[in-house]
């Protein structure tokens, strides 16, 4: 299945760079993303995944809550998969990250100037936030989703690491000058 993908990926013309794709999906998947928001720090988050939605729905993503406007930057390096806009997302982003990933920018005021196959370095700008699609008329934040081959993954532990333990070499004393 993976020979089949990297094949199609390398052989689709709207690719700009079929070797990075290649590279792009057989590396690892990324231990910690970016916190998607320009200006919001990781504090700031809080995690939403699994909260209760309407029709028996599960919560399947992270939703970062900022002023409308506000840059919707990638999370990671990856190439965009497609744009669009839906009934529950309203305008959305797809990018394909490392290991096959997908990562789901939703609710954007508006999307960037982007064409699936566009490579795309943690750090632009793929879109602004809002309330578009079934948030329409509450407070803008974005909707962030990863998608792995098993379904959707909690992008909150990604993004919020648990602190690392300290190591010996940090926990010895130091001889003073």
């Amino acid at each position: 299945m993976l020979a089949g993908l990297l094949i199609a990926l390398a052989a689709a013309p709207w690719l700009e760079t079929p070797a990075y794709a290649v590279r792009l999906l057989l590396r690892d998947p990324p231990d910690v993303l970016a916190v998607p928001v320009a200006g919001v720090s990781r504090r700031a988050l809080r995690d939403s995944w699994g909260a209760p939605r309407s029709g028996s729905r599960a919560h399947q993503g992270i939703d970062i809550f900022a002023p409308r406007g506000t840059p919707v930057v990638a999370s990671t390096e990856g190439i965009v998969w497609s744009t669009g806009e839906s009934p529950r997302g309203g305008r959305v982003v797809w990018l394909l990250g490392p290991g096959r990933q997908l990562h789901y920018y939703a609710h954007l005021d508006r999307v960037a100037d982007l064409e699936p196959g566009r490579r795309i370095r943690a750090g632009d700008v793929v879109g602004w936030v809002g309330d578009t699609g079934n948030a329409r008329g509450g407070a803008p934040h974005l909707h962030y989703g990863v998608y792995e081959r098993g379904g959707a993954r909690n992008p909150y532990p990604l993004l919020v690491p648990p602190p690392q333990p300290a190591s010996r070499d940090d926990a010895a004393p130091r001889p003073r000058g």
